[in-house]
């Protein structure tokens, strides 16, 4: 039992209760090795659940299991958020995985070999730190829209969970990705939407189709996975554009925008007369916007020289210039289905493997 101010010593510490870290940790406890997974959600599977709530994920329960535990449903289906976040709280449970829940890590530094963690009025100290968090965890909204009129209602996509958040009148959704296109087809519905952004692309199919059914396994089993890899010229030429502009649109096509009614605007840039205000000159009297503008990555508390310009520098997560710290989740960590469950368990053994050949 540790004396009080005495830093729990832990071997690996993994933060982030997420697929990710869930996967790390299972492949930690195969080759036997001690670890602790720290956690700021109240419950495993929070960050599935917390958001909106017609949320379904791109790929089929088919690519939606981490190792282990095939996920419980029919291959072909399309699970909720909820099905994702409770299936990831049985993986946890089934494989004892040791989970703290509610443990958010304030800093992560480094003293001589061993990296420090903080955690509220707790320390632990650690050889190997893993962390298991996307690079996008902090919304991103414009400065501008501090201009808006405060009766707005103005909402990132991280906290809109259904049209009931929003005022009678027009919405303005921003940013023309998956997130503003799935949104849009719901408030859809009840409200004049208009979407502002630029055309992002779309897959040429219907993932949920029958041709769908042929072609998901092609691009999400063998393109995303095995071809669009840093391992692969093609991989590494495309992959500073996955980073910095995202991906096509999946589930919704531009022919189902205009069929919703949504009408496609110019790029927003900025406030007049508290109204927003349109690349052409227009400026849209409505009455919510919702910011679907992505994300910073969030990391601000990590206090380690390892960033580069955009993400942290590394080698398929290892980051070498501070040995025994790790990255996982990140987009296009090794291939373009990194970020996806379906990239996740290959990661993540490679990052157990790395762990204990340095420990070894």
């Amino acid at each position: 039992m540790n004396s009080v101010g005495e830093p729990e010593r832990i071997e690996t510490v993994i933060i982030g209760g997420g697929q990710a870290g869930l996967s790390v940790g299972y492949h930690l406890s195969k080759i036997g090795r001690p670890f602790v997974i720290l956690d700021a959600s109240d419950r495993v599977g929070d960050s599935w659940r917390n958001r909106w709530n017609s949320l379904r994920l791109f790929s089929p329960a088919r690519y939606d299991g981490l190792d282990g535990m095939p996920f419980p449903a029919s291959s072909h289906s399309f699970p909720t958020k909820d099905e994702m976040g409770d299936y990831l709280e049985n993986y946890a449970r089934h494989f004892k995985l040791p989970v703290r829940n509610g443990v958010r890590v304030d800093c992560l530094s480094k003293q001589g070999d061993r990296f420090i963690i903080t955690t509220g009025k707790k320390t632990i100290e650690a050889e190997n730190v893993v962390v298991a968090m996307s690079d996008y965890q902090r919304s991103k909204i414009p400065q501008f829209a501090s201009e808006l009129e405060p009766n707005i209602v103005q909402l990132h996509s991280k906290d809109y969970r259904d049209p009931s958040q929003l005022r009678e009148g027009d919405v303005l959704l921003v940013g023309a990705g998956n997130s503003g296109a799935d949104i849009g087809m719901e408030v859809a519905r009840s409200h004049r939407t208009w979407i502002s952004g630029r055309d992002t692309g779309h897959i040429p199919f219907r993932i949920e189709g029958r041709i769908g059914k042929m072609m998901v396994p092609v691009v999400v089993g063998f393109l995303f996975h095995r071809i669009m890899t840093t391992r692969t010229p093609i991989g590494r030429k495309i992959r500073p554009a996955a980073i910095s502009k995202g991906g096509p649109l999946i589930r919704i096509k531009p022919g189902d925008l205009a069929a919703a009614g949504i009408k496609r605007v110019p790029r927003t840039v900025g406030i007049k007369d508290g109204k927003p205000v349109l690349e052409d000159g227009q400026v849209l009297d409505v009455a919510n916007v919702i910011w679907c503008t992505g994300y910073h990555s969030g990391f601000s508390w990590i206090d380690l020289p390892v960033f580069g310009a955009r993400e942290p520098e590394h080698r398929r997560g290892v980051v070498e210039s501070q040995p025994g710290l790790f990255f996982i989740g990140l987009e296009f960590l090794y291939a373009l289905s990194s970020s996806m469950i379906r990239g996740v368990g290959r990661d993540s053994k490679h990052i157990a493997k790395a762990v204990d050949a340095r420990l070894k």
